[in-house]
């Protein structure tokens, strides 16, 4: 029987395929452009994409096209959807959610198309949240409900080695105020309004991941919740954290570590760890 509600995102929700697939989420592909050469981020190689960062090459993103959004939708609606609700990256760091309004006016059923104000797992655990409850019938209502519940309750901090990736491309927002610190300071990231913005700066890497991990911990409280563990080209990294927080929180429902989208990792530059805290 075909679920009432359709749960669509983008790439840059950070979710394995395999839990996408389980959820029936279908997912939007974000374009990563290195130099002449564009494909969808799911088939850029992760070494390619660290190289041509390192090596100074010309890499851009793009949303996708209308015209995937379109035919996604109205292959939705024609698999019995009543509706659909489409959550995305913030307009902030991307146009994705222009390109699916413009798709979302030329289809016949309901299409809610939702500017979440994040990304990563932020995003990703707001698609959980709306396919669970479009799996246990919910209508477009509580299904965007459930999303918005958990957007607003999650947080996103991130560490990179650099600020240079997020200047390259673009996406620096608030955290301009960064600029300028000594290459010894790492900067601590948060996402606020939609936009990438200072949360601290901490002397040496091995500090600042371990301040990244107090922060974690702290938002996490005693509450229960789930841990998402987000890396880009730092899977040791992301272990670290990962064993680190096991033994400081005792009351997580599920813990997830995944490499971050290429689109993500273009922006924030190898060596990057995030950790997404979604109070349940």
């Amino acid at each position: 029987m075909p679920r009432r509600v359709a749960i669509v995102t983008d790439s840059t929700a950070c979710l394995p395929p395999q839990l996408t697939e389980k959820l029936g989420v279908t997912v939007a592909q974000i374009q990563v452009r290195i130099g002449d050469w564009v494909d969808d981020e799911v088939r850029v190689p992760v070494p390619k994409l660290v190289d041509a960062l390192r090596g100074q090459l010309d890499v851009t993103t793009a949303p996708p096209d209308p015209g995937a959004f379109f035919w996604t939708y109205a292959d939705a609606a024609a698999s019995g959807a009543e509706a659909i609700v489409s959550l995305h990256v913030s307009t902030g760091l991307s146009k994705t959610v222009e390109a699916a309004r413009q798709a979302a006016a030329q289809v016949q059923v309901p299409v809610h198309v939702v500017d979440t104000q994040t990304c990563g797992m932020s995003l990703g655990y707001a698609v959980v949240a709306a396919a669970t409850a479009a799996a246990a019938g919910g209508d477009a209502n509580r299904v965007l409900s459930a999303a918005q519940h958990s957007v607003r309750r999650s947080t996103e901090l991130i560490y990179v080695d650099t600020l240079e990736y997020l200047q390259r491309g673009g996406r620096i927002g608030k955290a301009t105020a960064l600029l300028g610190s000594a290459l010894s300071m790492k900067p601590l990231l948060t996402v606020s309004d939609g936009q990438i913005t200072p949360l601290d700066k901490v002397l040496g890497a091995e500090r600042a991941i371990r301040k990244l991990i107090d922060i974690a911990a702290k938002r996490a409280g005693g509450a229960e919740v789930d841990i998402a563990v987000e890396h880009f080209d730092a899977a040791d990294r992301a272990r670290t954290v990962l064993d680190q927080l096991r033994a400081k929180l005792p009351n997580v429902r599920r813990f997830l570590v995944t490499q971050v989208s290429s689109a993500i990792g273009a922006h924030v530059g190898p060596g990057a760890v995030g950790v997404t805290v979604s109070p349940v």
